[in-house]
């Protein structure tokens, strides 16, 4: 991974939260400050990542696209389409395009880019902040194989990379991308629960959420499937099998169901809005 991406020009327009991940992601990956430049709206910013990373910054996306074969993007979804009208002349042909924009589909790329420029959407998870994350990759139809496999080694000290279909995401989504908020929402729920029983708060907290890093490590090492694990802690009898009992008939399974598909019905209905914006004549190549 780290040859795959090593001398390879990148430029990040755009360093929110998610960009800013996938960039330290990168660097340690084996990506070089000295290829790396940042778009920033605010010098301060600006001075900010160069001395957290050593990368290069600019207030200029046009004059950071400029020799990039890959560029990040990693600004607002209402920001997109303007940004991109405003790059597109600046693009070497074969420069991959690399959104990491919530909800924006390629068909919004396609009409704001010069015909054929190679794109690839992917959607990271939070977790990829700490180098946990899980990152849906799904290829544009003028991106070669190669240049897929390089935006997945960039992203590779995010986590994990998975390929999927473009009418997969939204499910992808619902899962992966909302599930971190599930996750804290359990924790959150076993430490109140822990404070009911009389533990201190901090205990209780300390407790939940090394018991799911725990699982989650046990899950992914050991390659069993959930319900056998499940099993193996349910005793006959014991006290895990009642508690497990209590959330069944509380209908907290078919809650988990019923809410993951909301979250996946409300992805689609964002991305129709998002990619029903007025047509716009893809950039003629300069």
């Amino acid at each position: 991974m780290t040859t795959q991406i090593a001398g390879t020009r990148v430029a990040f327009l755009g360093t929110g939260n998610m960009a800013e991940a996938v960039l330290a992601g990168a660097l340690t990956s084996g990506l070089a400050p000295s290829d790396v430049v940042a778009t920033v709206r605010r010098p301060e910013r600006g001075a900010e990542l160069a001395d957290r990373y050593g990368v290069g910054t600019t207030t200029d996306n046009a004059e950071a696209v400029a020799g990039a074969k890959v560029v990040v993007v990693g600004v607002k979804p209402k920001d997109v389409a303007a940004m991109l009208d405003a790059v597109a002349g600046s693009l070497a042909a074969d420069a991959v395009v690399v959104s990491v924009a919530v909800g924006l589909p390629l068909s919004v790329y396609a009409r704001h880019l010069p015909a054929g420029q190679p794109v690839v959407r992917t959607m990271p998870n939070t977790p990829a902040q700490v180098g946990a994350g899980v990152t849906a990759v799904v290829a544009g139809p003028t991106v070669a194989d190669a240049d897929v496999a390089l935006v997945e080694a960039l992203l590779g000290g995010t986590g994990e990379t998975l390929r999927i279909t473009e009418k997969e995401i939204d499910a992808f989504g619902a899962v992966a991308g909302s599930g971190p908020a599930y996750v804290f929402y359990v924790v959150d729920a076993m430490a109140e629960a822990g404070v009911l029983l009389g533990l201190a708060r901090d205990v209780a907290r300390r407790l939940a959420v090394q018991t799911v890093l725990g699982s989650g490590r046990l899950l992914a090492e050991t390659g069993e499937h959930p319900a056998i694990l499940r099993e193996k802690v349910s005793s006959p009898g014991g006290t895990t099998i009642q508690a497990l009992k209590r959330l069944d008939d509380g209908g907290v399974r078919a809650a988990f169901l019923t809410a993951i598909e909301a979250a996946r019905d409300r992805s689609r209905e964002l991305g129709e809005e998002l990619g029903t914006e007025p047509q716009a004549r893809p950039t003629p190549r300069g």
